[in-house]
């Protein structure tokens, strides 16, 4: 090796060898495809088939080189020839094309080594396809003896085997050391340590790949005038298989350190893509379609949505100068809020006047690009796509691994859909919107911050806010003035206590009461158990479960939309209902709330399951109240009496959706609550 490195002293000459690389390989695709066999068996044919050469693909940006080249080539090819007829040493012989090619690059040295082994390989195999055919073959081919060869066709068929098989493995080296060479010098410099590894073996590559080139076209100049006396020697096959085995070793390893590489590079244009992300979101655009390229497959060469509506595939040109709400979520997408969200879409695509101008929902599908992509993933991404009548991406590779990273870092993406919502210049005018739609629906269009600020400046803690979305009946009942009770949990023998004795005090208190069970979050078989019982001995209203999730998901969507505003227990009294009901349904036990008419927060009340008992049992001790002051106003009083300062609150709050605070106080008695973190598998 110290001998080859003391003839490497390139002068700066450049040329792209990737023409003359495919234009060799292509030589050794089309010679002799089949081995010797094949050649025989055509003897008798009226001519060759042969295929054009694609000179598009094979000559271009080779015309421009090839005076210099073809003398570099033809001097290799003659020095190869020189020294195998007289049974030179092929060390020397390799020494000296080095020689011959100092000035050369490496990638150089070995491209055009294999180009002058296609000259003596084509020229031979083009003989002997065209010798029964072409009377200029067939008198070559008899100068040569070659038509005495194939006669021993079975014979020779293991030579030339092992020499096509040192030609595959050489030509792999020969592209590994040109991919070397080609690797975007931007991402990866001469000196980095993957590099340095590198390039270290190259030269010991190029000398084994030009030993071998050497040694095959030894073998094919020794075949010439050999006739019948011709046999393959132990010596010859044992070289020409151990030099196989050695190329194919150094291929390998190449690929390893390509792979080394390309992984490094990969990681410097993933840090380019997410700082290309962060400024193109700093920078104000006229529209939004750059920001959107940069979220969404940059390049043209696909349409990469999909219109759910008539099931086509489109370009980002369809959302341009439109307000887009990107709707982000994994593949497990919880039926129930893709059914929320469907209502809200379709409303809002029937009432086109409600909103100030059109938006467009885009859903972009995150699948980390670790898991794999087989039957079971792309059933579930059709499935999910198939429901949507909305834009998606055409497919989850569209997203780019630097988009994954800031969507999960930057928007704080875990698990939980996202509703960022883009105007109609690309930017960010709120970072999760899906709370809004969740509490206001299409009402809160154009979904920004400042519109969620707006819409609780206006807001009172009321019926209408709590509960009016899920039942079209609660809109009714409040119109007719009756009292409405909402009450949860899962214990069916409190339920059937509470609701009994709930309607017994409406009667005796002369009230028209309606009751409607809520269950809890994330309902269940239980919660499912007891619709049924509570439908069956006619205990109260129901709501199916979707809608019961949807309840408990609007409410802390209200928690999580306070939050962004900085709004606390402390300084927002409808902060501190919210979290009342969350402790609710964080309890194990039962509880109700009851409201009458509309908007003032006087005429609301709830209360814990035992709590709310006892008041009932002690009807009498405060109906005259009652009488006086109203139903819900002396239940109210009552309730307050009873309140015990040695009380436990559980608000239990779904960590993977928004930012969960470091300290929440508890809503009865205003001291921090402590923090735990649970684990909870709901499958009961």
């Amino acid at each position: 090796m110290n001998q080859i490195q003391s003839t490497h002293a390139p002068d700066g000459r450049e040329f792209s060898v990737k023409p003359l690389l495919h234009l060799v390989e292509d030589i050794f695709q089309r010679a002799a495809p089949s081995g010797l066999v094949t050649i025989v068996r055509q003897q008798g044919a009226s001519h060759a088939q042969l295929d054009l050469l694609d000179d598009k693909a094979l000559r271009s940006g080779f015309d421009e080189m090839q005076d210099v080249l073809s003398y570099t080539i033809n001097k290799i090819s003659c020095e190869i020839s020189c020294k195998s007829s007289g049974g030179g040493d092929p060390h020397a012989t390799t020494l000296a094309i080095f020689q011959l090619l100092s000035s050369y690059s490496w990638d150089a040295k070995v491209v055009l080594s294999l180009s002058a082994l296609a000259v003596n390989y084509g020229e031979f195999w083009l003989v002997a396809q065209l010798y029964h055919t072409n009377a200029l073959a067939q008198a070559v081919a008899l100068l040569k003896q070659l038509p005495d060869m194939f006669e021993r066709a079975d014979a020779l068929k293991p030579k030339f085997e092992a020499i096509n098989n040192i030609i595959r493995a050489t030509l792999d080296v020969a592209k590994c050391v040109v991919e070397f060479k080609e690797l975007p010098s931007q991402y990866i410099t001469a000196d980095a340590p993957e590099m340095l590894t590198a390039t270290a073996h190259i030269p010991t590559a190029v000398y084994w790949a030009i030993r071998s080139i050497v040694a095959c076209a030894s073998q094919i100049i020794g075949l010439t005038g050999l006739g019948h006396e011709y046999i393959a020697s132990t010596a010859e096959a044992w070289e020409l298989s151990s030099l196989a085995h050695k190329v194919r070793s150094i291929h390998e390893h190449l690929v390893t350190q390509l792979s080394v590489c390309y992984h490094h590079i990969d990681e410097k244009r993933h840090i380019e893509a997410y700082q290309t992300l962060i400024h193109q979101f700093e920078t104000v655009h006229i529209d939004n379609i750059k920001i959107l390229r940069t979220l969404i497959y940059a390049n043209d060469d696909q349409l990469p949505l999909f219109n759910g509506a008539d099931q086509n595939r489109v370009s980002l040109d369809v959302l341009r100068r439109k307000n887009v709400l990107l709707y982000i979520s994994d593949l497990e997408l919880p039926h129930e809020e893709l059914e929320m969200l469907l209502q809200v879409y379709t409303e809002a695509r029937q009432h086109p006047e409600r909103t100030e101008s059109q938006f467009e929902i885009v859903w972009l599908p995150v699948v980390h690009p670790s898991t794999p992509w087989n039957e079971v993933t792309k059933k579930q991404f059709e499935n999910l796509q198939s429901m949507m009548p909305w834009y998606s991406l055409f497919h989850p590779s569209l997203l780019d691994r630097a988009v994954i990273r800031y969507i999960k870092e930057v928007w704080r993406f875990n698990k939980k859909p996202l509703l960022v919502v883009l105007d109609q210049q690309g930017k960010v005018v709120n970072p999760n919107a899906i709370h809004m739609m969740w509490i206001w629906g299409i009402t809160a269009f154009p979904f920004t911050s400042i519109r969620e600020e707006e819409l609780w400046k206006e807001e009172t803690w009321r019926i209408e806010l709590l509960a009016d979305t899920i039942d079209p009946k609660i809109p009714a009942w409040i119109q007719g003035g009756k009292y409405i009770c909402l009450y949860g949990g899962e214990d069916i023998s409190w339920i059937r206590k509470f609701t009994r004795l709930a309607d017994a005090v409406a009667k005796a208190a002369n009230i028209q009461l309606e009751m409607l069970y809520v269950g809890k979050s994330n309902p269940r078989e239980k919660v499912k158990r007891n619709n049924s019982i509570i439908e069956a001995e006619k205990l109260s209203h129901t709501l199916d479960l979707t809608m019961i999730w949807f309840f408990w998901v609007r409410l802390e969507s209200m928690w999580h939309s306070k939050m962004q505003h900085n709004r606390t227990v402390e300084n927002d009294s409808i902060m501190q209902e919210i979290v009342t009901m969350l402790s609710f349904d964080g309890s194990e036990h039962g509880w109700a709330l009851i409201s009458k008419g509309s908007g003032d927060q006087d005429q609301m009340t709830k209360a814990k399951g035992a709590d709310i008992l006892e008041t009932f049992d002690a009807l009498q001790s405060w109906k005259h109240i009652a009488d006086e002051r109203g139903f819900v106003t002396a239940l109210n009083d009552n309730l307050r009496g009873r309140h015990n300062p040695h009380h436990c609150n559980r608000l239990i709050l779904s960590g993977t959706i928004g930012s969960i605070p470091e300290m929440i106080v508890c809503a009865d008695c205003n001291r921090p609550m402590e923090r735990f973190i649970m684990y909870r598998c709901c499958n009961d």
